[in-house]
């Protein structure tokens, strides 16, 4: 979506701009205006069936709701995909068009923030944590560690992952130095111990119980599948 505008749900008015996004149903009358400077162009959705207001429900966007995702253009890839295949008439289209729609429901809850407000700061200290565990995730090693250099203490660290995650902030470290791990030990050559070292760890047992809880297969074993 682009430009600017405003939509009227539940006889309360809300600005539309780029990122943000809305929703209505039975029983929730809408109304759309547009601003003359700024024209609106916006991407939409109807759907209806038995599993209509769960999915709504699941990404935080229920039926009158009002929402916004970060970056701003988190959806339009899918929705050009979504137009693209409703506008071919082939056997498949309208399979292929509900995974779609189930395939945005997940992007907006990964991508959802909130909107201006008091909650506007936790979401910003929350996605700078998330990103400095991100590119210190070799280096990094205790929940304690990335607390005090991300300049929040332990608890509040778990809360912003409680409340705009899935994961708690230790658990997103190991993913991402395991992640790592899989790529080096598909790599010929590499030896279990030299990746453990890579990843933070010293002890190469603590190491290998770690992949195998994520994986499934030991680091051994993983490194034979290459």
């Amino acid at each position: 979506m682009r430009g600017r505008g405003e939509v009227k749900l539940k006889n309360r008015n809300y600005p539309l701009q780029a990122g943000r996004l809305f929703s209505y149903g039975p029983g929730i009358p809408h109304h759309i205006t547009g601003d003359t400077t700024e024209p609106l162009v916006k991407y939409f959705v109807d759907f209806a069936g038995s599993s209509a207001i769960s999915l709504m429900h699941s990404c935080g966007l229920s039926p009158g709701r009002v929402s916004a995702v970060i970056p701003p253009n988190a959806l339009q890839s899918l929705f050009d995909e979504l137009i693209q295949i409703g506008l071919q008439v082939r056997r498949e289209s309208s399979e292929l068009c509900a995974k779609l729609l189930e395939c945005l429901v997940l992007r907006v809850a990964g991508a959802r923030a909130p909107l201006e407000g008091s909650e506007t700061l936790a979401y910003l200290t929350y996605l700078q944590c998330h990103r400095y565990i991100e590119n210190h995730s070799l280096r990094l090693r205790t929940l304690e560690q990335i607390a005090s250099e991300c300049h929040v203490n332990n608890a509040y660290l778990c809360r912003l992952f409680q409340r705009y995650d899935n994961q708690s902030p230790y658990q997103y470290l190991l993913r991402l130095k395991m992640n790592r791990a899989a790529e080096r030990l598909q790599q010929p050559g590499t030896l279990v111990k030299q990746v453990a070292m890579e990843t933070g760890f010293t002890d190469q047992f603590h190491f290998s119980r770690v992949f195998t809880s994520i994986f499934g297969l030991s680091p051994t074993a993983f490194s034979r599948l290459r």
